[in-house]
Parts: C-alpha cells; structure tokens; sequence
C-alpha cells in the first residue's frame, strides 16, 4: 500500500492552509509529519483520511483517488484525530462494536474484529467502563481500535500522544511499532519529536502551509545536516586536542564540553575513521570516540524558520 499526496492545496476562503504538498509514504514506514501549529498538518490528514475535500490536487491510496472515489479509498484509512471521544453514555465494548457495524462487519467476522482490537489495544479489562469515565490514555486506547477495527492498511494519526502520561506515551508508542512490522503505512503528527525519532524512518516538515522537506529520515539528515557531529574523550588534557583538531583539515569547528571535546567533520563516514586512527597516531591517548546522531529536533531546527501561519 503506498499513499502518494500529489499537488495538494487546501483553501479556506482567502487562507492557504496547504500550498502544493507532494509526498509519500509506504507499507512498514512510520513517517513523522512535523510542524508549528497552523503549518496545515491536521488539514493535509483529514484530506488523506477523506475528512476533507483538496482544493487542488489529490491523494493516492494505493492508486484509488481521495478526490474521486472517497468511499473506496476510505476503506483503507484508519484515522485518530487529536480529540477523544466523550460520550457520556456509551461503553468501550459498545463503542468498538458500533464502528465495527459501521463498516459493514457482520455477525462472527465483526465480533472477532472487535475482539482482536479489544486485545490489541489492553482494554479488555475496561470493556463495560463508560467512556466519560476512562483517562485520557484510555481514551487514546479506545481511538485506536476504533481506526483499526476495520484493519486498514493506512493508518493516520493526529498528535496522538498529546496530555499523556509517560507510561500512556511508551505504551502508544510501542503499539505502533508493532503496527508497523504489520506492514501498515504509518503518518503520525506530534511535537514530541525526540519520541518520534525512536519509531520514524521517515519524515515530513512544514511550515506555514509549505513543506519544505520529505523522505526518509537519513535522506532528510544528509541534506540538512551535511556536518557529521563526533565527540571525543582523550587521557590528558583536552585543550591539546582541540588545538589539534582546530589545525585539521576538514575539522570544521571543535571545543571542549564537560570534559568531552564536541566537533564537526566534513566529509564521507571514513572522515571519522580517518580522523581517528590521525589522532593515535600522533600519540592521543583516545577514550571514547563516537559520532552524534541527529534526532528530528535536530533536522526539525535545521530546516524550519519558526514562522506560524
């Protein structure tokens, strides 16, 4: 299954809310959809999850058009949107069981349905609780089975670990990383970005209604952090090293950090390597050696410019 957003454009009267957005995600992919508030994020979601019509454009499910056959396209979606149900009269199992009737699920194919996400989702032992009285992990619980109760390929999810406790955050997030070992396209928004780093291969920034970068997150990472960051750890003082490396070709800049010195490299990923066995053999007694990995805040920062729409 392949989601390809081609040429989308998304008016509210005289606001541009998305301007020519073209991306895609696959099967087994998580991608990140990160952005400031107002960057058109949930808007784009809403037209993938066919929620909302695109002014220009048009998304691709697996080569059914959003545009011109919702219904078909919408049986490949699952979405969670960044409210949680409140219904004030209304059970979790009565709940998963009314979407499940919804999509057309009969008799034991729908109650095995229901039941494999009650199982799934750990809210099986909640299933007469009403919904007014489940915490909002709970709750998030709940909005996932509801997306997946009819096993969509696709699975879209608005800033799903908003207000959630620690544990609620590692459980959602380990939901999804079983999700997609299930060979489902993932598109999840949040501003928790160091949380998506740990499940995202792939990732899409925006800002104000302009995406400025796609792909995966090491294509992403090459173009817009083209330094790679490596700390060092040396017996002996660590002003010897810097003036060293300050003298290095190919050292872009180097200093001293909690007794660690921090540097940047141009350069192919045998720089680090070259640049180590150098350093030995000038006679630095060399402790640790490592390379930094950016993490989406870093690429986040990189690209952005801090304007809201």
């Amino acid at each position: 299954m392949k989601v390809q957003v081609r040429g989308l454009h998304k008016r509210f009267g005289k606001t541009i809310a998305v301007d020519n957005f073209t991306f895609s995600f696959d099967n087994g992919h998580v991608f990140g959809f990160v952005g400031p508030n107002g960057a058109g994020k949930t808007t784009t979601m809403r037209v993938i999850a066919t929620l909302e019509e695109p002014t220009e454009g048009d998304v691709l499910i697996n080569g059914i058009s959003v545009r011109e056959e919702p219904e078909y396209a919408r049986r490949s979606v699952g979405y969670v949107p960044d409210s949680l149900p409140a219904h004030n009269d209304v059970t979790v199992h009565e709940y998963l069981d009314f979407y499940a009737r919804a999509y057309g699920l009969q008799g034991a194919k729908r109650r095995e349905a229901v039941g494999a996400v009650e199982e799934f989702t750990g809210v099986t032992g909640i299933l007469d609780k009403h919904l007014k009285a489940l915490s909002k992990g709970m709750k998030q619980r709940v909005t996932l089975g509801r997306a997946l109760i009819h096993n969509p390929d696709v699975l879209i999810l608005d800033e799903p670990a908003a207000g959630l406790d620690p544990r609620a955050r590692v459980e959602l997030r380990e939901l999804l990383m079983v999700l997609a070992t299930q060979n489902k396209a993932i598109l999840i928004s949040s501003h928790i970005l160091t949380e998506l780093t740990e499940i995202c291969n792939g990732v899409v920034i925006v800002e104000r209604g302009k995406l400025l970068e796609s792909g995966t997150v090491a294509d992403v990472l090459k173009k817009s952090t083209p330094h790679r960051a490596f700390a060092i750890r040396v017996l002996g003082p660590a002003s010897a090293l810097v003036k060293e490396l300050l003298q290095t070709p190919h050292v872009i800049n180097a200093r001293e950090v909690s007794g660690e010195v921090l540097l940047e490299l141009e350069g192919e990923e045998s720089a680090g390597c070259e640049l180590l066995a150098t350093l030995v053999g000038k006679g630095f007694k060399v402790a640790e050696f490592k390379q930094s990995k950016a993490n989406l805040e870093d690429i986040f920062m990189n690209v952005t410019k801090g304007g809201v729409q």
